[in-house]
């Protein structure tokens, strides 16, 4: 026991003061939200409760590291309020670095406000396990997260990477946890699951599909579905690493600081926040950028600093606020799938960011279009994707790493029908329909 004392002597040092988190309005439009998961894990895949594919990662998990991770965000964003999400391994391990870390989490949520979850199969539960047991698995796995925190808490979220339509359903009517981040929006050939299709904006799922927004009442799942990572819309379009770019670029560390350092990486960070912040606010009347970031990553924390550091001198109303709390202020604001979003963004010259380029998105309940053209050069816009949700789209059925929903034209171009096609190339019904969402599209 003497080794955990110690540990816990570190933790904790003199008495903390808990200030109370400020409530949340919890009004969507007129906001700009960030939102951030901390993952923790004992393996880089534990694809079971007793399976692990992955890269050992227990020597990385110190709490020593943890509050380093903490004290780098609310150095660069002082009352930010984030969401831990802790693997099933990471729950249940009983040596000391993994005691003091759930003890610190714990801390966080009584001092920040943060969230504390569970995250399945450390993001691709249904590409190993069956839907029944990653029901199990969610449903012990919450429970031993109430047991952790103490005082009857129950988290408002569950961080997941991808989650299949039925185990979202099961969230939702047997958890009574009505929020999930259970897709990564444009994955694809890269990574270890793909689930390409969706819309990148919150949504209600369909029982057929977990990238598929709902149709009607009777298809909708009580679980509103958020993306993981905020991606460059232009580096998205790519396959995998088509072109020797990472088709992940964002505001993901990996795919930034990690690979150009933190001046170019925070750079191309901000650049995806403006998409979302400034033209896509205009449009939506509400922004969302958000990441999940792995404690493990020996990626200096300055640049994490630094990026929220800039988002509260260029964005101060920015609302910092947990995944939970985000996604029950959009379920507040829409009880159906009546969304319309828009985005719009010029690259940045960064990676796979074309600097001439310039990229539409349109994304409703109906189906998603995406419009690219040269700006400089003013060339015609050209269809990249069209997905349309309205046909019967299934999950399948076997233990598989390809969840994704290919449309019409599908703007990776893995398919020889996904060439990109002019605009007159779209039928009359498909132009009918467009404009039944956007009257002012031409």
């Amino acid at each position: 026991m003497k080794p955990i004392y110690l540990l816990l002597s570190f933790v904790f040092g003199a008495a903390v003061t808990i200030a109370q988190p400020k409530p949340y309005s919890g009004v969507l439009n007129g906001n700009r939200f960030l939102t951030f998961n901390a993952i923790i894990r004992v393996n880089q895949i534990e694809a079971t409760r007793t399976l692990n594919l992955g890269e050992d990662e227990r020597s990385l998990h110190t709490p020593q590291r943890v509050i380093a991770f903490r004290k780098a965000i609310e150095d660069g964003f002082p009352g930010a309020r984030i969401t831990w999400a802790l693997s099933w391994l990471a729950l249940h391990d009983t040596t000391a670095n993994y005691v003091a870390i759930k003890m610190l989490v714990t801390k966080y949520h009584k001092q920040y406000g943060d969230e504390v979850t569970f995250i399945p199969g450390a993001y691709f539960s249904n590409a190993h396990n069956t839907r029944s047991q990653v029901n199990k698995d969610l449903h012990d796995g919450l429970a031993k997260v109430s047991a952790i925190v103490g005082n009857n808490y129950r988290p408002k979220c569950v961080v997941a990477g991808f989650l299949a339509a039925a185990n979202q359903k099961y969230l939702a009517t047997t958890e009574n946890i009505h929020v999930c981040q259970g897709n990564i929006w444009s994955q694809y050939a890269i990574d270890n699951q793909d689930g390409e299709g969706s819309v990148v904006y919150p949504y209600y799922p369909s029982v057929d599909h977990f990238c598929k927004p709902a149709q009607s009442k009777t298809d909708l799942i009580d679980c509103v579905n958020l993306d993981g990572w905020t991606m460059d819309f232009l580096a998205a379009r790519r396959e995998g690493y088509a072109d020797g770019f990472n088709s992940r670029l964002g505001v993901g560390p990996i795919e930034t600081l990690g690979k150009y350092g933190e001046t170019t990486g925070v750079r191309e960070m901000i650049h995806t926040t403006a998409a979302h912040f400034d033209e896509g606010f205009k449009l939506n009347k509400f922004g969302w950028v958000t990441v999940n970031w792995e404690v493990s990553l020996d990626i200096p924390v300055s640049g994490l600093t630094e990026w929220l550091h800039q988002i509260k001198k260029r964005w101060p109303q920015t609302q910092f606020i947990t995944m939970g709390e985000f996604g029950l202020t959009w379920r507040k604001a829409y009880k159906t799938n009546n969304f319309n979003y828009q985005f719009v963004q010029r690259g940045s010259g960064i990676g796979g960011s074309d600097k001439p380029m310039e990229i539409k998105w349109l994304m409703n309940k109906s189906f998603r279009l995406a419009l690219l053209r040269n700006w400089q050069t003013k060339s015609p816009w050209q269809v990249i994707d069209f997905t349309k949700y309205d046909g019967k789209i299934k999950e399948p059925d076997t233990l598989t790493r390809n969840w994704s929903i290919l449309g019409t034209i599908n703007q990776k171009q893995t398919r020889a029908q996904d060439k990109p096609v002019s605009l007159s190339k779209l039928s009359p019904n498909d132009i009918k329909l467009i404009r039944k969402h956007y009257p002012g599209f031409k």
